[in-house]
This record gives structure tokens, sequence and C-alpha cells, in this order.
């Protein structure tokens, strides 16, 4: 079973759905032990960096997520749930994140005529293989919604970035974790491909 973080903030159902159309079942839950016993795990959000923060240390799920991450279970975060992972982020002064990769989340500056937030459909370019971007290729489309983007430390967990008056790091990808700051349950045919290549993970796993 795949497990979808509820702390408050969230597309959750939407989540769900995309699974569900992919032929995978999904539970929204944040029940620690059901957390914890789940094959695949995903932390969706929307919404204030610290106000996450905030909730998950209300519901005691950061360290259930950091011994997830850490153990290597298969793992899914979606916009805010990838920023989330990261050391820290500057939106409403430094607030501190999960700190699970080094690197830290910084906003878009509205100039030259950027519009922020970035909202809408835009390409993503693919900077290495992974199972969770299998049938995925440089040039396709997905959706994103985002004021702030995130810097790693460590080039190397790059799986795709996209172009916005700046290169970002649009995904990042590991053995056993994928996060991404587009929202593949909105991304049609692309993201529906992503989301069904993380339960296939979670089944072979």
């Amino acid at each position: 079973m795949i497990a979808i973080i509820d702390y408050g903030m969230g597309n959750l159902r939407s989540v769900q759905k995309g699974f569900e159309r992919c032929g995978y079942d999904a539970m929204v839950t944040r029940d620690v032990g059901q957390i914890q016993s789940a094959r695949g795990v995903v932390l969706p959000g929307v919404g204030a960096f610290s106000a996450c923060m905030e909730n998950l240390g209300r519901l005691r799920l950061i360290e259930p997520i950091c011994d997830i991450v850490r153990r290597k279970n298969p793992f899914l975060g979606i916009c805010l749930g990838f920023q989330l992972l990261f050391s820290e982020s500057e939106e409403f002064g430094k607030q501190k994140g999960l700190d699970l990769f080094r690197g830290k989340v910084v906003g878009f500056q509205s100039e030259k005529g950027l519009k922020v937030p970035h909202m809408g459909w835009n390409s993503i370019d693919k900077k290495k293989d992974s199972p969770f971007l299998e049938g995925i290729s440089t040039g396709d489309f997905v959706y994103f919604v985002h004021s702030f983007y995130v810097v790693p430390d460590d080039a190397s967990v790059v799986a795709t970035a996209t172009d916005y008056g700046k290169t970002f790091a649009s995904s990042i990808a590991t053995d056993s974790l994928f996060a991404c700051q587009f929202h593949p349950e909105k991304s049609q045919e692309i993201g529906l491909r992503i989301l069904s290549n993380f339960a296939r993970f979670v089944a072979s796993s």
C-alpha cells in the first residue's frame, strides 16, 4: 500500500485519484503506524514552508518521515513536499527544513517581466536516468505552481531541470526517492506515467 501523508495541507485527494487512475491503491493518512508500515510513502504539499513544518511537528511526523527516507523506503515528494526535504527555506525569513538533503529553497525574483508564481506548463530537461522517469524525455511538459525553488548542494541528485528566468532543479532522484517541484497529479499523461513508475517501483521493492 502507498501512504499519502495528511498533515493538513496539500492536494491529497487529487494525488490519491492520480494513483487510482493508474490502477494502484493509495490511502490518505496521518497515522504514524500506517505511514511507517506502508511500502511506499508520498509527501505532497501546498502552502507556506513554515506552516507545513509546524504541522508535521505537531502531528509528530518529522522523525517518521526522516526515518523512512534514511531507511531508503520508496518515497515521493511533490511540490512543497519536495522543498521540505532540504535544509532551509528563505520564505518569510530563514526556516529550517527536514535537512535530508543539503541545500536551500529560494524565491524567484519578479524581474524582466517574469511572473511570480511560476504557474502553468513548462518543459523538463532530463539530467539522468531513473526508474521513476522511465518513459519520460527531455522536452516533456509538466505543470507547475510555485514561487520558490530548490538549490541542492549536490548537483548529482538533480534528475530534471527547468528554465524559468533561470535554470532550476525541477526534480531529484536517488535509488529509492523521487521528489519534484511540478505536480504529476496535474500533469496529465506525463504525470500519470511518473505516478505509475513510482507505484511499480513500490510494488517491486
